[in-house]
């Protein structure tokens, strides 16, 4: 399966829907407010307020006035890419007719069914599209919270937070040692942790190649794991040390004021500590009522959530089945959401759920891999159908296509997020 900008626009265009959020009716039109403005939610408005062609009002909350992609950040830590190439603006949203609003929201009224915002203003909605991201489980590391994230980063969040574990990478002394502390499932991908060590160790190998990576993993597994061991002792061997579960992995506390990272008892001093913890969904879905206690279940059909059938929610903060929580999962689901929505707001046909992913990573320069599926929604979940994945052993000229193919993915998602031009 091969992607490019202009394919991958061209099946996205099976879906659209309706979402937003004047406080009062602007002559009758229903109202569809959407939160968070990234793959799934800015995909969900877009579609919703193009298809509609003006029927509904459409409403996107989102702090940020430049969005970076979590999708590549990783390859920006193994400059590949510079930052800028990652952040993107809502101007073609706005100019797509949807009104775009740069706040928090920070309180949603189901029986009301209203949205507060932290400005103190309120919205009200018709139908309300939840697509927030992660937040993490506290206390899921020892040692670790939000208030240590500056000396020990996440950078799970696409933007400064990338930025600084970048900054810290350059700054690493010669010889010094990068720390991940990896998640356990489920877990936002991208930016995926293996791709990260694979590009972290690119920058080192290029920069400071005496340097060391620990990973410390709670899972005896991951995704594309062989693939990445493969490439790491093609590329960067000797210089990655991976301690899974059956070698203490599991057992890790940190302390950042020391700087150091304990494994299975045995301390030790590093210069650069990633900390990635467990993940539960976005804390505007919690506040909603929505979650069950972590992750908010939906159904397959329309996203629409278990607990409010005026509630979608996509993309990561999700719990629907069988997809991973990637950017391309989240903008494949806005879409089915999309469509549902407008058409329970307009009577516009609504089409049957369907759904698909692929995860790239680059593991060295032009070593590309990849995995995906195709989902279909069934009563309980959404379910995958078929999938595939690279091959340990690929040719050089196979990983290159692979990775060009992600390039092309790339420009297509965030023109279908954002509208920009083809």
């Amino acid at each position: 399966m091969t992607f490019n900008r202009r394919m991958f626009l061209g099946t996205s265009a099976v879906m659209a829907a309706s979402l937003a959020a004047p406080m009062v009716r602007a002559q009758g039109k229903p109202r569809v407010i959407v939160i968070g403005g990234g793959a799934g939610g800015a995909t969900a408005a877009r579609y919703i307020a193009k298809d509609s062609k003006g029927e509904v009002d459409v409403t996107l909350i989102e702090p940020t006035r430049t969005y970076y992609t979590c999708f590549f950040s990783n390859l920006y830590l193994g400059d590949v890419k510079d930052i800028d190439d990652l952040g993107h603006s809502y101007g073609g949203l706005a100019a797509g007719g949807v009104n775009v609003v740069h706040d928090w929201a920070v309180g949603v009224d189901r029986d009301a069914k209203t949205v507060t915002l932290a400005s103190g203003g309120s919205l009200a909605y018709d139908k309300l599209i939840l697509s927030p991201g992660i937040d993490f489980v506290d206390g899921a590391v020892e040692g670790w919270d939000l208030t240590s994230q500056n000396a020990m980063p996440h950078a799970y969040k696409g933007g400064s937070q990338t930025e600084l574990l970048k900054a810290q990478l350059k700054a690493m002394p010669e010889g010094g040692t990068f720390a991940m502390v990896a998640p356990p499932n489920p877990y936002r991908c991208p930016p995926g942790p293996y791709e990260r060590v694979s590009m972290v160790a690119h920058y080192l190998k290029a920069n400071n190649p005496t340097a060391k990576i620990i990973v410390a993993d709670p899972k005896p597994k991951f995704s594309k794991m062989a693939l990445f061991q493969e490439g790491w002792n093609n590329h960067y061997a000797g210089m990655i040390d991976w301690i899974g579960e059956d070698f203490g992995g599991g057992e890790v506390s940190v302390d950042p004021g020391a700087m150091t990272v304990t494994i299975d008892g045995e301390v030790t001093k590093v210069d650069v500590c990633n900390v990635i913890p467990a993940m539960k969904a976005g804390h505007i879905a919690e506040i909603a009522g929505v979650t069950d206690g972590n992750w908010a279940p939906v159904n397959a059909a329309d996203m629409s959530s278990k607990a409010d059938p005026d509630i979608h929610v996509l993309g990561d903060a999700s719990q629907q089945g069988d997809m991973p929580k990637s950017g391309f999962s989240a903008n494949s689901q806005a879409k089915v959401c999309a469509n549902a929505v407008r058409g329970a707001l307009t009577g516009s046909k609504v089409f049957p759920a369907k759904f698909s992913n692929t995860c790239w990573s680059l593991i060295d320069t032009n070593d590309g891999v990849k995995v995906g599926a195709t989902y279909e929604a069934t009563d309980e979940k959404i379910a995958k159908v078929d999938g595939f994945i690279s091959q340990t052993g690929e040719t050089a000229d196979v990983r290159k296509a692979t990775y060009e193919e992600s390039e092309g993915w790339y420009a297509g998602i965030t023109a279908d997020m954002f509208g920009a031009s083809v």
